[in-house]
């Protein structure tokens, strides 16, 4: 007979990228975690991952009895839940895979708000270069811009525009842009960030609209990187207003270009249709946009 603790050993490996780690995530030596899986295996009659010392990949039969037992485990926890306590405390664990950069600086902050709120839900922040797509294994992902997937359903938490800004020492240096055309003999910064045409430019003014192609002086996938370099006056950097705001009020960044608008990136939260149901998932969805409405 199938157990909990194999279910939770299937959705595990699917969230691993080797035997080491999921064995850290069950708090099992890798041998044990080895012939659990073998045992596992030999009760089904398949093959469930293929495996070695550094890596771990699920078989078509893997990625189906982890996709099923990860619903099978959803719902075990939905029926605990729909017995709640009169007081109504929230309970259990919460999972938010979310960017470094805002997951760091805004999304951290908050939850340590929301844990004092509710101190018997164990939350779990994880922080990745791009949480969506990876991080299908989580009540809930936040995602910078826009998205369209119809497993998931999205909420907008707060809009986010893009701003192209240098420092004053580099355009002092260099000159204001005072058209789209004359970034052509600029020096751009440009992120790499959700497999996006990041080289692409795309400004409206009005109705007139115009794209460009940058051809970036220095590149980088790490969007903090960017805006430093950008404050030590190496070049323009187009970047999410939440992250650049207290760069421009302190002055070490100034926004070039004001009268045209750029692509914008609303920040999104992400959750699997399936989940809405939840408590903790439907407390987490009120509070964040709550506190991150404008």
């Amino acid at each position: 007979m199938i157990s909990i603790e194999d279910l939770r050993l299937a959705v595990t490996l699917a969230r691993s990228e080797s035997l080491s780690a999921a064995a850290r995530a069950l708090n099992v030596s890798p041998p044990a975690l080895s012939m659990r899986l073998r045992k596992l295996e030999g009760q089904l009659g398949l093959t469930l991952a293929n495996r070695d010392a550094r890596r771990l990949s699920l078989t078509a039969e893997g990625e189906r009895f982890s996709r099923e037992s990860a619903v099978l485990l959803d719902q075990l926890e939905a029926l605990g839940e729909s017995f709640t306590q009169k007081d109504e405390r929230l309970v259990g664990t919460l999972r938010l895979a979310a960017p470094f950069g805002y997951g760091r600086q805004r999304i951290a902050p908050l939850l340590a708000r929301f844990a004092k709120l509710h101190p018997q839900v164990c939350l779990q922040l994880d922080l990745r270069e791009t949480p969506w797509p990876d991080r299908h294994d989580s009540d809930a992902v936040i995602h910078i811009g826009h998205l369209n997937d119809s497993l998931w359903t999205a909420r907008q938490l707060t809009p986010n525009e893009r701003w192209l800004c240098a420092s004053p020492a580099y355009l002092q240096e260099h000159g204001e842009p005072s058209t789209p055309e004359e970034l052509a003999s600029h020096r751009c910064i440009c992120i790499r960030e959700n497999d996006e045409d990041v080289t692409l430019w795309h400004l409206r003014k009005g109705q007139g609209r115009k794209t460009l192609r940058i051809e970036p002086a220095l590149l980088s996938n790490d969007g903090s990187v960017a805006r430093r370099w950008a404050e030590q006056g190496l070049g323009l950097v187009l970047r999410s207003q939440w992250d650049v705001s207290d760069a421009l009020a302190n002055g070490s960044l100034v926004r070039v270009l004001a009268p045209w608008s750029f692509d914008s990136a609303p920040i999104n939260l992400l959750v699997p249709s399936r989940k809405l149901r939840s408590p903790r998932v439907q407390a987490l969805v009120a509070f964040l946009e709550d506190s991150l409405k404008t």
